[in-house]
């Protein structure tokens, strides 16, 4: 009997993940704040000087949005990509707008109910979670927000889960070369591309072959699918 607990427990404490470390403590604390600002991060997320903003377009042709696709905006922010989302997958498909501060939500809706759109659902994330529904949606973008996640292995989980089969992981974020990129990307982004892919690939997913992305200077684009666990 002794013998007989003694494998149950050992073979319980194989399958309980040891505890996340937060590898970016207090990055997310700005956009958490009850008094946020939305007006000067719209602003500041939805200016021309910005790559990302200038290369919408090119971005969201990049990643061959079909109509009546469901797809997830994680760390969606002011809504700019939330709602370029919604033309394009057309009024039968979905956008989730997902964020962990619940201005930024309220700011998406208000511009969603005067646009229309319909297909816009927002969702409250969590420092640890997505929180979309399982098998919910065909792609998921995170643009200049994978560097925020406090806790990716138990947030790119939930993305695995909300992806359906064969469902596609798209990253965006900044360039990270010391010695080459500015004082603020190398104190405020805390790994280079190569870092990210992997541990994205590590949390059950396999990266394809970059798509053509000469448009980006200060960031790179990367592609993911889910595999099967």
């Amino acid at each position: 009997m002794l013998a007989l607990v003694a494998w149950m427990t050992s073979l319980w404490a194989a399958t309980v993940p040891l505890q996340e470390t937060n590898v970016a403590p207090g990055i997310n604390k700005e956009y958490t704040r009850t008094n946020l600002n939305v007006e000067r991060w719209v602003q500041n997320f939805e200016r021309e000087s910005r790559e990302i903003y200038a290369q919408r377009d090119k971005i969201v042709e990049t990643l061959q949005l079909k109509r009546g696709m469901r797809v997830a905006d994680v760390g969606a922010g002011s809504g700019l990509f939330t709602v370029l989302f919604a033309h394009a997958v057309g009024p039968r498909g979905k956008v989730y707008a997902v964020d962990i501060a619940p201005a930024f939500l309220r700011h998406i809706e208000q511009r969603s109910r005067e646009e229309g759109l319909k297909q816009i659902q927002t969702v409250l994330g969590t420092e640890r979670s997505t929180q979309l529904p399982a098998n919910s949606v065909e792609l998921v973008f995170v643009c200049d927000t994978y560097h925020h996640f406090e806790y990716p292995q138990s947030t790119l989980a939930s993305i695995h889960r909300a992806l359906r089969s064969k469902g596609k992981l798209v990253v965006i974020d900044f360039h990270r070369v010391p010695g080459k990129s500015p004082d603020w990307i190398l104190n405020h982004v805390r790994a280079g591309q190569e870092v990210f892919a992997r541990e994205i690939e590590a949390a059950g997913f396999q990266r394809l072959p970059d798509p053509p992305q000469e448009f980006l200077k200060e960031n790179y684009l990367m592609v993911f699918v889910k595999r099967a666990r």
